[in-house]
């Protein structure tokens, strides 16, 4: 007996591995040798390509195609009819499937509705991704970035508040409290030790 729920319509190919709670819905397909973690959501007509890999609590929104080279570590959030690429140049005619590319979205980062991620490029842990973006290069953690091209524009909390640095790089997230310290470009959540 499956410890994950799987729509009828859905499509689940052998040699999966797929974690507990997980619900897969209508019109899904997730191809072989794919691992799924434990609590995800696959909306509808969403596409797991093999040898994806996803991790704990990822949420998958409808029309959106995972195609192989991609990982998502823990809590990560994909839009709606967000688009991943695994081939800088492709052509029809030429079969370039040993060019394929890794693209990594790290724990806690979300991709708004309707991104095009270019493969090849790493999204940062709580990285947010503003709707519509098209991301060409990596994105550091806790990055706010928008646009085409993508370009950043603020920092964001994992709880996903904007965070607004004082003059010491100092930020405190305004819907939990969490405090962070930006140096020399890089972000990091202070533990209560660190915050006297």
């Amino acid at each position: 007996m499956n410890r994950y729920f799987a729509h009828p319509t859905a499509v689940i190919d052998p040699d999966c591995q797929i974690g507990e709670h997980t619900k897969i819905w209508h019109f899904t397909h997730v191809m072989p040798h794919c691992v799924i973690g434990r609590d995800c959501v696959l909306g509808q007509n969403v596409f797991v390509a093999e040898g994806v890999r996803l991790g704990n609590n990822v949420k998958v929104q409808n029309n959106v195609s995972l195609y192989t080279g991609v990982e998502c570590e823990d809590d990560v959030f994909l839009g709606p009819s967000m688009v991943f690429t695994n081939v800088v140049n492709p052509r029809s005619f030429i079969n370039r499937k040993q060019e394929f590319q890794k693209t990594i979205i790290r724990q806690g980062a979300t991709i708004g509705a309707n991104v095009t991620i270019v493969c090849g490029c790493e999204i940062g842990r709580y990285a947010f991704v503003g709707a519509g973006a098209v991301v060409t290069k990596p994105v550091p953690d806790y990055a706010l970035v928008m646009g085409n091209p993508a370009r950043q524009t603020g920092w964001m909390s994992e709880s996903g508040a904007k965070l607004e640095f004082d003059g010491e790089g100092l930020a405190v997230c305004p819907l939990n409290g969490d405090h962070y310290q930006l140096k020399e470009g890089i972000i990091s959540k202070l533990c209560n030790a660190e915050r006297v």
